[in-house]
């Protein structure tokens, strides 16, 4: 199995990416709806206080790359060559995948601080930060558990900077490339 990583920092275009698969028919596992999920069957909101309280339980209690792990289980009920992993925020967590997968590829989506806040406010999802401050005080929580790394680390780099149209493009193109 083939699994197609997709990083970046919230609000970045991720999930852009991963539709481009999904609409191809590649399984697509979102690691946040994991987070999300965890949150509702502790009876909480999943809010941005509420996710990041779970998300950080969850890395003490089973490691850093815990996550990662219920992803894989998910994983293992997959009958596909090519599934994309979308969220990815550690490098423990790329470690998990590769010991499960035969070949994974790291795909960094980037854009900029304001053009992300202002996304994350538009899509209103129930995280959605309320302020500024709260969607900085996220960055750098995510960062702190290593998704700066994962950046780091991406084999491939997308910038998505300009119209949805063009970054779809670049998208269908990337989907093209590793399927």
């Amino acid at each position: 199995m083939k699994l197609v990583i997709v990083t970046g920092m919230p609000g970045a275009g991720k999930s852009g990416v991963a539709q481009a698969f999904h609409d191809v028919g590649i399984p697509v596992i979102v690691m946040g709806d994991v987070i999300r999920e965890e949150t509702r069957k502790r009876g909480l909101e999943p809010n941005p206080e509420n996710t990041k309280k779970v998300m950080l339980e969850l890395r003490e209690k089973n490691g850093p790359g815990a996550v990662a792990s219920f992803c894989v289980d998910e994983l293992k009920d997959l009958d596909s060559e090519v599934v994309v992993i979308e969220g990815c925020r550690s490098i423990a967590e790329i470690d998990v995948f590769d010991d499960y997968a035969d070949s994974v590829v790291i795909v960094c989506v980037h854009t900029s601080p304001k053009e992300r806040y202002t996304r994350l406010r538009e899509r209103n999802r129930e995280d959605a930060p309320p302020s500024w401050e709260v969607f900085r005080e996220r960055d750098i929580r995510e960062i702190s558990v290593g998704l700066g790394g994962v950046i780091a680390l991406s084999d491939i780099m997308l910038v998505n900077e300009d119209t949805i149209i063009e970054f779809q493009e670049q998208s269908k193109k990337l989907v093209k490339r590793l399927s």
